[in-house]
């Protein structure tokens, strides 16, 4: 079908800011540009507070995002997207409200560290020693460890997944749940939806290459599962996954082929693909229809997965 009129909306206010493609830029240039983007704002919770928790060298800043004072409550560890590169905790702000009301569960979102300062295994490291660590301490604010899941955007998506496979690898913790947002699961620049969608629609096939060049450390690392979860060679005994896709966007066919990977491990998989959008769409509530839409669809099926344990 055509572009959504409301996603070709807000491809025009990005045209007009007449900015540089990514890709021709230094990593300092697109976190200035990055900024200068409005940040979605969501509603208001009955607690909100930064925390410091280990990550994999140092500590980091998990903000967490409690609805209500009744306990306890399913977790989401969120991890915003940016291709590795850029993003933080205030971007992502508006999601995290929106999931932790509409989803009645508490969102811990994390700040990882970023690339090319660190590359990979850093953030994803990071994700993994931020996800224990509040399973580990869930009660303390308000959260139900039995019921923890993880979830992000892009390449949140990507960490999203790669940590699921870890917990599962390395036995701890116990995740039940992950929502995989338009994620970034395979370098194959060359699917249907690089090429058709390679220019044109925000993301760009060029940006796509540009973000891994910075993340990756070389080309061996390609092959491994916790940078590219398409690579794992075992699919089995991972969570329940709901995964996003939207039609004009370059990883659409990442997200498709994930989760047939995931089912034909045998998990139970939810895949909602989403006529005439965007990359970036989810996370665009006060623009877009259908991302209101696609945020309902997330939680009401996370709310359902957690009803059940």
């Amino acid at each position: 079908m055509p572009i959504d009129p409301q996603a070709q909306t807000v491809l025009n206010s990005m045209a007009e800011a007449n900015l540089p493609p990514t890709n021709t830029l230094s990593p300092a240039q697109v976190r200035t540009n990055f900024r200068l983007r409005p940040i979605e704002t969501g509603p208001e919770l009955f607690k909100v507070g930064d925390h410091m928790v280990p990550g994999y060298s140092g500590f980091l800043t998990a903000r967490i995002y409690v609805p209500k004072s009744a306990d306890p409550l399913p977790i989401i560890v969120w991890f915003h997207g940016g291709g590795w590169v850029l993003g933080d905790l205030d971007a992502t702000d508006g999601t995290a409200r929106q999931l932790a009301v509409q989803g009645n569960c508490i969102v811990a979102s994390i700040d990882y560290r970023l690339a090319p300062e660190t590359k990979f295994p850093g953030p994803v490291e990071d994700c993994y020693a931020a996800t224990r660590w509040i399973s580990d301490h869930a009660g303390q604010f308000g959260g139900d460890r039995k019921r923890i899941g993880v979830g992000g955007a892009s390449a949140g998506g990507n960490l999203a997944a790669c940590v699921a496979l870890m917990s599962r690898d390395r036995g701890a913790p116990s995740l039940v749940y992950q929502l995989l947002v338009y994620p970034v699961t395979g370098v194959d620049f060359n699917t249907n939806s690089y090429v058709n969608n390679s220019e044109g629609y925000g993301l760009t096939r060029d940006t796509m290459i540009w973000y891994w060049d910075h993340y990756l450390r070389d080309d061996f690392d390609k092959s491994n599962p916790y940078a590219v979860p398409s690579a794992a060679g075992e699919f089995s005994s991972l969570p329940a996954s709901f995964i996003i896709a939207a039609e004009f966007d370059p990883l659409c066919d990442d997200a498709s082929s994930y989760a047939e990977l995931l089912r034909h491990g045998g998990n139970s998989v939810k895949y909602s693909h989403y006529d005439g959008m965007i990359h970036g769409f989810f996370g665009m509530t006060a623009n877009l229809d259908v991302a209101k839409k696609a945020v309902s669809d997330a939680t009401d099926a996370m709310k359902a997965e957690f009803a059940v344990l």
